[in-house]
């Protein structure tokens, strides 16, 4: 995934910032500083121009004063901010940068000034792609006004767009931290600029982390997708794990393929929960997702052995809940609750799978909480699916995606 980075400043967006820079063109004689007498006609007729709009007379004046024999460095200082409010009305970022840099660390600027003046660079610099001094003067700026937004997102995009992936990954983890920790929703661009540097890092563990942030905040479909794709893969040596997965994939609506579509039902088939494998098979059947005759054929065949297995096992239910309810394992009723949790029954899928928990004996504890924890979810009960999610220990795959459950209940 490419991420979105900001885009460059427009010319209107630099000149609102010049004008608050450069609010009018005045000789600076009110700071208690007075131009040498030479450069005072020269300096007068250039802020005149400049009150005029005529910005290129103004430019002209000011390189002949800046010429003159005797010029002191207050003369240079005056000089500085007239041509910077010039360069900036006639576009020419570049040179107004450099006068602004000059300016602002010539002894004659007020320190209440410079805040803007940091500002204004950084803005600058970035419409001029000049990332090191974006970095530079933004940092600065940060330094005077560490909760300001749009200082922190230029920063983080020219550690990035000059390709410093591990500062700006260093950078942009910072901000994202201090966002959550205040209470704040991070921004998606900031996210997927995070994600995007961990990708440049080729850091997998930090493109998950990252991925899962963009999943917690924006749960859009295509983020969705990345994770659970990146899990599938981990889960694919586990055949309990992986149907774990699609179940996941499928309530957030990123199951796709025809071949996740086949392998799912299969594995469900296996898992003893053929109301499962016939749901999902007339689920993609609906989406049209088996779009060519021999997948149609093979996966028709399938849901027809899925149907019979169904219709077999809802008609001994029954009896599978009095054996369950009478062994002394809760293996049993895991086993019972697992197929009414195919079959949409999400009220009695919880009530046996707890059953089963309560009594002991489950031979996989962890794949039981995690389906009470769905069952919980679907059946509306959220909080308590949270609990049971929580409640996830000792397989690393399972816990992750109980995490993930977790952050889909939360969206709910």
């Amino acid at each position: 995934m490419k991420v979105r980075v900001l885009r460059a400043l427009s010319a209107s967006a630099v000149l609102v910032v010049a004008a608050a820079m450069y609010p009018a063109a005045v000789l600076a004689a009110e700071k208690g500083q007075q131009p040498s007498a030479k450069l005072a006609k020269p300096l007068h007729e250039a802020q005149e121009d400049l009150k005029a709009k005529k910005y290129n007379d103004a430019i002209a004046k000011l390189k002949e004063a800046e010429g003159l024999a005797g010029k002191t460095p207050y003369d240079q200082h005056v000089i500085n901010e007239f041509l910077g409010n010039a360069y900036i009305n006639t576009q020419n970022y570049a040179e107004a940068s450099k006068v602004m840099e000059a300016e602002v660390d010539d002894g004659f600027t007020p320190e209440s000034e410079k805040p803007q003046m940091l500002r204004a660079l950084t803005e600058l610099n970035t419409a001029l792609k000049n990332y090191d001094k974006v970095v530079e003067y933004g940092n600065r700026a940060l330094k005077v006004e560490p909760g300001n937004e749009r200082m922190r997102a230029l920063v983080g995009q020219a550690y990035y767009l000059k390709g410093d992936y591990k500062n700006s990954l260093k950078f942009v983890e910072n901000d994202v931290d201090s966002q959550i920790k205040a209470g704040q929703t991070p921004k998606k661009d900031t996210l997927l600029l995070l994600y995007s540097s961990c990708q440049k890092l080729n850091d997998d563990n930090c493109s998950t982390h990252a991925m899962e942030k963009l999943v917690a905040y924006y749960p859009q479909p295509d983020y969705w997708s990345q994770l659970l794709g990146s899990v599938r893969s981990q889960t694919s040596n586990n055949d309990a794990d992986l149907l774990q997965t699609y179940r996941l994939m499928t309530e957030v609506d990123v199951l796709k393929t025809p071949a996740d579509y086949n392998e799912m039902a299969q594995l469900a088939l296996e898992a003893g929960s053929p109301g499962e494998a016939q749901s999902v098979l007339e689920k993609g059947f609906q989406k049209e997702v088996f779009n060519d005759k021999l997948t149609k054929d093979r996966n028709q065949r399938l849901l027809d052995n899925a149907k019979k297995a169904a219709a077999s096992d809802q008609a001994s239910l029954p009896n599978q809940v009095k054996e369950a309810d009478a062994s002394s394992s809760g293996q049993k009723n895991v086993g019972v609750g697992l197929a009414f949790l195919g079959y949409g029954q999400y009220d009695k899928a919880a009530d046996e799978l707890s059953k089963g928990l309560t009594k002991g004996g489950v031979k996989d504890e962890a794949q039981a909480r995690l389906l009470l924890g769905i069952a919980q979810l679907k059946s509306g009960h959220k909080d308590e699916a949270v609990k049971s999610f929580k409640s996830v220990k000792g397989d690393p795959n399972l816990e992750r995606l109980a995490n993930l459950w977790t952050l889909h209940a939360k969206q709910a």
